[in-house]
């Protein structure tokens, strides 16, 4: 394996962490919408949280396409045939998504439920089955030796995938309600931390639920046991910082711990795989970082590309996040008596 090789099996998994974070967030304040607005004036205040940074998050992912069909083209071909209808309907779910943040802005108020809905099912479809994706390419699948997926509807759809679709939607539900949080003001904000101190408790049942199937289910303890023992561990203990950030009002704290966490979930994902892109449940069969990739020239060429135009990708998404820190007020926030009796009920 060359040095290039690795460089780009790092940097996809660097690009699948930065969409992760930064789309993540997105996914759980679309959930939020409908779970928890409790009028059109919060789910409006939830929306604008993101409406100037949605889109831009996505490129994350379309970059992470990208790069994995230039620089692997053999893993590019096995993942997107073989997971061409879980791929679909995340495709769905994004289309949806997209769609129903231009439709529910021109809408009269009597209109915009459906479109409510749309942001929120969509924003549960792409995390839920990223997770179903990730978790059964973990266990293995089928491959022959052509490197051909052959899959059933149990080998995509089980118990630990499910568990995984799960795990991975709930951590971007908190990742967006640790946003709210820190973008908003009003009865939104501490009805937020509310609700993540209380799914934080359901998380952690998930993750032990997790980590015992990935030892049962799949080869990473065999293989990685330090490093797969060490990344659980770093997830517990940011998803427990996280918490007690929930708890102490520590809003930028748990917003970054949380985005962290889908950072660590990631590399656990990328270490488990090593050396390997695609893990086949046929023995000798498993598709090798050194076999997938391109052509040596190609990869120098993409990587004086990439070191060229990432700074400049990098300060344009931070320069557009400083233009956008001010926190998003409650139309009603000053004489609303929910919101007063909601905050001492807080504090």
């Amino acid at each position: 394996m060359s040095s290039l090789q690795l460089l780009w099996f790092l940097l996809i998994g660097v690009l699948f962490s930065g969409f992760f974070f930064l789309e993540g967030f997105d996914f759980g304040v679309g959930m939020s919408v409908q779970t928890l607005a409790h009028d059109e004036h919060e789910k409006d205040q939830i929306v604008q949280t993101i409406g100037p940074v949605w889109d831009g998050n996505e490129v994350w992912l379309l970059t992470a396409g990208g790069a994995m069909f230039a620089s692997f083209p053999y893993w590019y071909a096995s993942l997107f045939s073989g997971y061409y209808l879980i791929l679909f309907i995340i495709l769905f779910g994004l289309i949806i998504r997209g769609v129903s943040f231009e439709f529910r802005a021109s809408m009269p108020k009597e209109r915009k439920q459906l479109w409510n809905w749309t942001l929120s099912i969509g924003s549960f479809l792409v995390p839920f089955f990223f997770g179903v994706l990730f978790i059964s390419m973990i266990q293995g699948m089928p491959l022959d030796a052509n490197h051909n997926m052959m899959a059933t509807f149990t080998d995509y759809i089980n118990l630990y995938s499910i568990v995984g679709g799960v795990a991975l939607t709930l951590l971007c539900y908190l990742h967006g309600l640790n946003y709210i949080s820190l973008r908003t003001e009003g009865p939104i904000r501490y009805r937020a931390k509310n609700y993540a101190q209380f799914f934080y408790g359901v998380l952690y049942v998930g993750l032990v639920v997790f980590a015992v199937l990935m030892y049962f289910k799949t080869d990473f303890f065999q293989n990685n046991f330090a490093v797969t023992l060490i990344l659980l561990a770093v997830i517990v203990l940011l998803t427990v910082i996280a918490n007690v950030s929930v708890f102490r009002n520590k809003e930028m704290l748990a917003f970054i711990t949380s985005g962290l966490t889908l950072i660590a979930l990631v590399a656990l994902l990328f270490s488990g795989l090593f050396p390997r892109v695609l893990i086949s449940s046929i023995p000798g069969n498993d598709l090798l970082i050194e076999n997938a990739s391109s052509s040596p020239y190609t990869l120098k060429i993409m990587s004086y590309i990439s070191l060229t135009i990432l700074p400049f990708v990098l300060a344009y998404t931070a320069w557009t996040y400083y233009i956008f820190r001010k926190r998003i007020k409650h139309p009603h926030e000053i004489t609303s008596p929910a919101f007063s009796s909601e905050k001492s009920a807080t504090n």
